[in-house]
């Protein structure tokens, strides 16, 4: 019995710690979406801010990914 709690414990943490892949996934379409607004307000600019695009969604990637570090940690490593 005692057991089960401690079961039941890890996967509720390891489901909260998924929370944060959502927010990437959120993070990235924000990324995305305000980089297609603006490159189709200005074009000729829009080249120059593709370097910044990858930067932004590399960065919201990666809390997705720790996030889901954190879920597999909670349930195989405690």
């Amino acid at each position: 019995m005692e057991g089960d709690i401690e079961v039941l414990g890890k996967m509720i943490g390891a489901g909260l710690a998924c929370i944060g892949m959502g927010g990437a996934a959120i993070g990235v379409g924000n990324v995305a979406g305000n980089y297609l607004s603006g490159a189709l307000r200005n074009p000729s600019a829009a080249a120059s801010q593709t370097a910044m695009l990858f930067i932004g969604i590399a960065f919201a990637e990666a809390f997705g990914i720790f996030s889901f570090l954190v879920a597999l940690l909670l349930m195989f490593a405690i």
